[in-house]
């Protein structure tokens, strides 16, 4: 026997992590990621693809609501709480807020960061709307 057990990892915590846990918010992590880049870069991928199209119409406008709504993202809370069972220290606020201020634009003002989210956003829809001008919504399915 290798004498292992499901506390795989040591994170400088007290407490080791349970391997499941942590695999786990590495999935959310990786699925809050792609949910993002769907929302901020789907419209490049959905031309032809109505029914696809119309899916990223629903994630573009669930994205801006639920940045400027008052309501925590599904996501960000499921992340929260499992870094809390890991006993890591959770972050306040939102995923944006949180990783790209962290990392890419440390010093922007939040206002400003929603704002260029929900700009991206705009554009998305505005190409739609281009589409839609031009009749390409009613030729592919």
């Amino acid at each position: 026997m290798l004498g292992l057990s499901p506390r795989l990892f040591w994170c400088g915590t007290k407490r080791p992590l349970m391997a499941f846990d942590r695999v786990l918010l590495d999935l959310v992590l990786t699925l809050h990621l792609l949910f993002i880049a769907w929302v901020a870069l789907g419209a490049l991928l959905t031309r032809g693809r109505r029914w696809l199209s119309w899916l990223h119409i629903a994630s573009l406008v669930y994205g801006v609501f639920i940045e400027i709504a008052p309501l925590p993202c599904p996501l960000t809370l499921a992340e929260q709480a499992l870094e809390r069972r890991l006993g890591l220290a959770s972050y306040q606020g939102s995923f944006l807020q949180h990783y790209l201020q962290l990392w890419i634009y440390p010093n922007l003002p939040y206002a400003l960061l929603i704002a260029a989210a929900v700009a991206v956003c705009g554009l998305n829809l505005a190409i739609y709307i281009r589409r839609a001008r031009r009749g390409a919504f009613s030729t592919r399915s």
